[in-house]
């Protein structure tokens, strides 16, 4: 699946994932390939972003943590998320 996260300084990630693990307001939920279509808001919390390889910008790269080289996590403070058509979209705080 896509996944996109865009802040309102710069779309800091875009790229085919694995797996995806949010922090909704009624706690963290995982999205995975063909997940069926959802809206949610997030609350403050970590995006964990599972996948095969990684390409960021340098000027993004800083605000990423590598937990290892198919892990990489994010902390938001909120956001909405979009699943649909095997796309997530992330709207980040």
């Amino acid at each position: 699946m896509i996944l996109e996260i865009v802040s309102p300084e710069a779309t800091l990630f875009k790229g085919e994932v694995t797996s995806v693990t949010l922090p909704g307001v009624d706690g963290s939920f995982q999205i995975l390939n063909n997940h069926a279509p959802i809206v949610s808001i997030l609350k403050n919390g970590e995006v964990k972003i599972t996948a095969s390889r990684f390409d960021f910008n340098d000027n993004v790269e800083a605000k990423f943590n590598r937990i290892n080289d198919q892990n990489y996590t994010l902390s938001i403070n909120s956001g909405t998320i979009e699943m649909k058509d095997n796309k997530v979209i992330v709207l980040a705080d």
